[in-house]
């Protein structure tokens, strides 16, 4: 393979371990023959913090700014965000979609694999992966974050509907949101005494019409048990939990939007994007266009273009 860079590191991370191949050319020995006299230096790193910083420290003094590393689940994260400052922010630092750089079959070992990458980033054949800067990278952890929980606030009701199911009360046949104001009142009710009475549907209840009201109480007669009763209240006290943790995450998401005001506005602006999906979006792909070639990268890099599968001149649909 011709050499592109002449002084590169290979980093096969793991979860407690990184093996690092440095290849370093000395010189040339035939100016006819182009062969190359490589230096190979191999060493082992812990991945605790000391242990991430000897390793910036030791590329640096090994002068290598071209490093290449492969994507291996969430351990490459404070790596990246260790080197990312090495050489004053001037480090060439790749993560490497690991189908890119599958070695070849043989006995595989740690430090096979970190000398294979090193060789294929020594020959300039790797492609790193679309990493944001820190200030994008840190709101997708929190966007990435509200949408976890918001899915998990989804299931917690699932399971509170569930136990009023159960128990006969099916609140969701005549209400729209059984977690809107009518809803919760009614399920304060339960969780106090039980049962549902007459004059608490016609207390508890805004904005439904007195013949909803009336086919209401027609139906809601059942009573809880006071089994029931307490892993109802339990249920609500979490999915309360889980609100306000939301509401906290969204504080914090909404201290990072300074710097990115215009872009959200911008997107706001595009039917059916809200502020938050504006948020979300912005959060994956950055603010900086210049990463993505032309907008047919984008839209592939985002899984928006259709896959060509082709053999034998016929193309596959895939189901």
């Amino acid at each position: 393979m011709q050499t592109i860079l002449h002084n590169c590191c290979g980093l096969d991370v793991h979860k407690d371990s990184i093996v690092a191949c440095l290849l370093k050319t000395i010189n040339t020995l035939d100016t006819q023959s182009k062969d190359e006299l490589v230096q190979k230096e191999i060493k082992e790193f812990k991945t605790f913090p000391n242990d991430l910083k000897q390793l910036k420290k030791w590329i640096e003094s090994e002068d290598c700014q071209y490093v290449a590393m492969e994507s291996s689940g969430v351990y490459w994260h404070p790596v990246y965000e260790e080197l990312e400052s090495a050489f004053d922010g001037n480090m060439q630092l790749l993560v490497v979609n690991a189908y890119h750089m599958r070695n070849v079959p043989g006995k595989k070992t740690d430090i096979k694999d970190a000398e294979w990458i090193a060789k294929l980033h020594r020959a300039g054949l790797l492609r790193g992966s679309f990493i944001p800067p820190k200030s994008v990278r840190e709101l997708r952890e929190l966007t990435r974050y509200r949408k976890s929980i918001v899915q998990d606030i989804t299931k917690q009701k699932n399971r509170i509907e569930k136990t009023l199911q159960i128990a006969g009360f099916k609140l969701s046949t005549f209400l729209t949101d059984i977690f809107g104001l009518s809803g919760r009142n009614l399920i304060n009710v339960l969780i106090k005494k039980g049962y549902l009475s007459p004059s608490d549907i016609d207390t508890e209840t805004k904005r439904i019409s007195e013949d909803k009201k009336a086919e209401i109480k027609r139906v809601l007669n059942s009573k809880l048990s006071s089994h029931q009763r307490n892993v109802l209240k339990m249920q609500i006290k979490h999915l309360d939990e889980q609100l306000n943790h939301v509401t906290t995450i969204e504080k914090s998401i909404e201290k990072l939007l300074d710097p990115f005001e215009d872009a959200i506005n911008r997107l706001d602006t595009v039917p059916g994007i809200s502020t938050t999906s504006a948020t979300a979006i912005l959060a994956e792909i950055g603010n900086d266009m210049n990463k993505f070639p032309t907008s047919e990268h984008i839209c592939s890099w985002v899984g928006l273009s259709p896959s060509n599968n082709m053999s034998a001149g016929k193309k596959k649909v895939l189901a």
